[in-house]
Formats: C-alpha cells, sequence, structure tokens
C-alpha cells in the first residue's frame, strides 16, 4: 500500500476570515473527510498539520523520521504569497528528509485524491 503524507495548516491557525469564516472543526472534519477519501482508494495517509512557521518544520520533520512515504502531498494554504518562506521551508525539510517521495499539490482538500493520483496512480479503488 503505498503511503501518503498530507501537510497542512492546521485550521486553528488560519484565520477565520480565509477560509469564508468557517469554524476551524468544520474545515478540520472537511479536510478529515477528504483523507478518508484518499485512504478509500486504498493509500495509507498520514496528516501533519503545522502551525505558521513557530514550530512547522519540527513537527515536519518529526513525521519524515518516523517512516517513509511514497508521496508527500503539501496543502495549498502553505504555498499562499504570504507563506512563501514558510512553504520553502517546508519544501526543503521535504527534500532533504524524503528524497525519493513523490510531491504532489492539492489546489484545496477537495481535490487531493486527485493530486495524490497523479503521482502514485489511479488503478487503487473508486
Amino acid at each position: 500500500m503505498a503511503s501518503v503524507l498530507a501537510i497542512g495548516l492546521d485550521p486553528n491557525v488560519v484565520d477565520a476570515q480565509s477560509v469564508s469564516g468557517l469554524a476551524p472543526d468544520l474545515v478540520r472534519a472537511f479536510i478529515d473527510t477528504q483523507l478518508n477519501r484518499i485512504r478509500a482508494c486504498g493509500y495509507d495517509v498520514e496528516s501533519c498539520l503545522v502551525d505558521a512557521g513557530d514550530t512547522a518544520e519540527s513537527v515536519l520533520t518529526d513525521h519524515l523520521r518516523k517512516r517513509t512515504f511514497d508521496c508527500v502531498m503539501i496543502g495549498a494554504g502553505l504555498r499562499a504569497p504570504e507563506r512563501l518562506p514558510l512553504f520553502e521551508k517546508l519544501l526543503n525539510v521535504v527534500h532533504a528528509l524524503a528524497p525519493a517521495a513523490k510531491i504532489c499539490f492539492n489546489t484545496t482538500p477537495a481535490d487531493s485524491v486527485e493530486a495524490v493520483q497523479r503521482w502514485l496512480g489511479s488503478d487503487r479503488g473508486p
């Protein structure tokens, strides 16, 4: 079973206005639903939610040192222009600690399955 690490911003550190005023718990539930869609397609998915920079690198490092991943998906919220320095740091952590992993990007949590399938194939599940 191919393994995926899904890196994203913790909804508790995101400005509610940037997610249409939605409560963090609702955003988290939506993310979890999308990760379950990936699991339903036959992938082993681990979530790695990070803050806006204080501990993001160390949290990601801990995840990548615990196991090997076939693919690392970096969420759209981390790639926003105002987060470019954080995105670069996290991308370099992935490059250093998971050099064999494919890297993919979603545009929203809703197209995470498609992002993973671009690099790991779509011959799994529904």
